[in-house]
This record gives C-alpha cells, structure tokens and sequence, in this order.
C-alpha cells in the first residue's frame, strides 16, 4: 500500500529489496527507514562571512523481528555489499538479543493508505547569496540601533530533507520537508554591563520568514532594554512567561504524558488521566496536519496514521502520547505519534503543539500585578519529571503598578508543575510560530529566590 508526496521510486525500492533479503534471511518482519537530507548554513558577523556550508548526507537503518526479539543495524552505505552486511548483522543480533514482549510491527488494518496536504516542502533552494544577503539585513538592522555595541554575528539556514519508512506489513510512504531559518544575537553597553539578546524565525517556506531587517531590529531592542539589570529580594509572586520561554511548559507537559514514561510510573500526570490538570477553559492541541507546519506530518514512523487532537480539553488531560510499544505496554491504542532515527527503536514524539489563547491581552494580564515577574528568559534544566518539582534560572523585568518598570537578572522561579498547570492562565496572544506554542502565561504563587 503505497502512500508517497514525494515520488521516490528508486527509495521505496531500495527499502522494499532490504527488506525482503531480511525476511529471506529469517527474519519474521522487518521494516526500514531512511533519511536523505540537504543543508546550506551561513554564519557572518560585522558583515564577513565566518561559515559557509553546505552538506548532503544520507542514512538508512533496518529493523528486523524474529520472534518477540529485535535488532537495529544502521548504514551510510548503500552499496550492495554493504547492504547484504547490514542485513547479516541485523539477523544474527535479533537471534541472541533478549525477547520483549511489547515490540512489534503494526496489523496491517492499522497502516495508513491516505495522505493529507501539508504543503512541508519548499521546491525552492535558496542561494547562498540570498543567504549573505538576509543575515547581512538582520545584522545590519540590529547594528543600527543606538546602544548596540558588539555583534555575535547572524545566521542564516536551509535545509531539505526526504523521509522514507517501508516495512513487511505493507506499508511504503515517503515525503519531503523543508526549513529556512534566520538570526541575529548582539551586544548592547560596555564593560561588565553589556547585556546580549536575539531574535529568530524558522519557516517551512523562505517566503514565509519575517523580514530580515525586523528580525535584527527586535534582537537590537531586546539587548538594549535589558540593560542595567537589577537583584530583587526573595519573594512569592505573580510570574508572566513570555511566549518564547511559555511553550517550554508545554514541553514539560508532553514529556510528561509520554507513554514510556507513563508505563515505567515515572511521571508526575501518571495517575490523572481523565482529570482536571489545568484550569477550566484550557485547551491544548497537537495537530500534525497543520498546512506548513513545522512538525507537521502525515504518518508516524510506524506507518499510522497522523491526526489532531486535543491534550488538554477544559482543563481535562484526555490521552497519553503512544507509539506501538508503550499502547502496547498500557493495554491501549497507539496515538500515532511514533518517531525514530536509523539507530533505535521509534518512542513517541509531539506534533505541533499549541495552546488555545485566552481571553485577555497581554496588557490586560499585565495591569492586575501590583508586584510581579515578566520572564523573557529560562536557563538550567532543573524539572523533575517524577515528582513535577520545577526550579529554573531566570531574566527578565519587574512588574509594579501593572507596568513593565526595569530588567532583572540572577533570578530563579520554583514550583510545582501540578500547582502551576492548575493556576496558569493564557492571554490572547498566540502566535504559531516553532511548532511548539503558547501565548503569553500569566501563574500566580511563585516562589522568586534574588538576593
């Protein structure tokens, strides 16, 4: 059951040749992935390029079953010979590995035969003069603003890449995706006071970046307002996350709720499915069939199909993230978010994420905090996914009278994931911008530790 967007032939006949030598080889099942990928990066800095590459590189990994028991042999090499090796390997090592009982291939009722149009695939390769060009615009805009004083320079990128999956159960599908992508980072102030920030955007289409000038002027902007940083003293207080650092709480969410985790009793949402986790109104989507969307796709890397779904429905969590082996393993269904290298084993993988605006502006948010935190910045990777305790370095600005008044630094914000899932409320202004969203978030009851 062929299902393709791209047309690669000569790539899905490669994959099925491997896989029936597996099979040959006493293999019971077998499936293949490959990935063959394009990339173009530029990196320059007051105005001379630093790096310029460009770089194709292809891979491919066999999966073979015999029994309960499986091996992963992967290669660059696409030769005959090497191919006939690979397949040797892979047999022998699923002939000694240990059993699990949960691996396995999808029944073939479960594959799909249908692809949506995601439009992920830009037929465009830029230049790399039109790449000097955009980080030229960006750098130069950043430069311009008064205060900035130091460049870490722009990056300008592309990339394309084909994904094939074909296994034994009859499933082929392959398809195309693409990212252009632009920064700037630079300096403002002097001294032990120079402060540093940037901006970025990462599209499936070139056509669809922000301008490169507005780009270099927002990360000039940035640096200059975080200069002359103040300590607060420790206290408890309303915390507003930006939305560049606010998706990261979605990203703690979907670990969370990833199957593997949620078999092993290692997360901290493992006995609430069904409850309220997040205040009533919340809603939290993953949908892979965004048009251009950056984590968008149409099947999973077992060859189920893709669909949206909501995490989060007023307030209620509603389903885990599931591949084959850890539904498996749950006694449920998988949820088709099965994604995987050439090396290992496929383990579920969120789509694009988001989560639905509020109703209030970010103003409005804002204006209710006598004394709070707006955080434009998180660093450290203190979460702990068990218990859902959470303690992260942080920068940004005090909030007094409902107003943004002056920057901060050398702050850490604790919590709990439990409580701040419950209190957090969103305001109206989501962009889809990563593939992982949120608007700006505002969780009251913070624990600040300054001075």
């Amino acid at each position: 059951m062929p299902v393709s967007t791209t047309s690669q032939p000569d790539v899905l006949t490669l994959l099925d040749d491997l896989i029936r030598k597996a099979k040959g080889a006493g293999a019971d099942s077998a499936d293949a992935v490959l990935f063959d990928s394009a990339s173009l990066s530029l990196s320059q800095r007051f105005g001379k390029t630093e790096k310029l590459e460009r770089s194709e590189s292809g891979d491919l990994g066999l999966r073979v079953f015999i029994g309960k028991r499986q091996a992963i042999v992967s290669s660059t090499d696409r030769s005959a010979k090497a191919l006939d090796e690979l397949v040797e390997r892979a047999v022998a090592m699923a002939r000694v590995v240990p059993e699990d009982p949960f691996c396995g291939l999808a029944d073939p009722e479960q594959i799909y035969t249908t692809l949506p149009d995601l439009d992920v695939c830009d037929p465009s390769e830029p230049s790399a003069e039109l790449l000097i060009e955009r980080a030229r615009i960006a750098e130069e805009a950043a430069l311009a603003i008064e205060g900035v004083t130091n460049s870490e320079g722009a990056d300008a990128g592309w990339s394309r890449s084909t994904i094939a999956i074909a296994a034994s159960n009859g499933f082929t599908g392959s398809y195309g995706v693409s990212r252009q992508s632009l920064s700037a980072s630079v300096l403002a102030g002097t001294g032990t006071g120079m402060e540093r920030d940037y901006d970025y955007d990462s599209k499936v289409y070139g056509a669809d970046l922000r301008d490169p000038a507005s780009i270099g002027r927002e990360a000039g902007e940035r640096a200059i307002r975080r200069l002359n940083p103040r300590r607060v003293k420790s206290c408890k207080v309303p915390v507003v996350f930006d939305p560049r650092v606010s998706r990261g709480l979605l990203g703690h969410l979907t670990g969370s709720i990833s199957g593997p985790s949620i078999a092993r009793g290692t997360s901290f949402l493992k006995d609430k499915m069904g409850q309220r986790i997040f205040a009533a109104g919340i809603t939290i989507v993953d949908d892979p069939h965004v048009k251009r969307g950056l984590r968008s796709r149409p099947f999973d890397a077992e060859g189920i199909a893709t669909t949206r779904r909501n995490l989060i429905e007023d307030g209620h969590l509603t389903t885990w993230l599931l591949d084959l082996r850890s539904a498996r393993q749950l006694g449920l269904s998988t949820t088709g978010h099965a994604a995987r290298g050439t090396s290992g084993p496929p383990g579920p993988a969120p789509a694009n994420v988001y989560m639905a605006p509020g109703a209030k502006s970010r103003d409005e948010l804002l204006a209710e905090i006598p004394n709070g935190f707006y955080v434009t910045e998180l660093m450290g990777t203190g979460v702990n996914g068990v218990t859902g305790d959470y303690s992260r370095g942080a920068a940004g600005y005090w909030i007094e009278n409902g107003q943004i008044a002056y920057p901060v630094t050398e702050l850490t914000i604790a919590g709990n994931l439990k409580e701040m899932f419950l209190n957090l409320e969103p305001a109206s202004d989501l962009e889809l911008r990563f593939g992982m969203d949120a608007p700006t978030i505002r969780i009251d009851g913070l624990t600040i530790a300054g001075q």
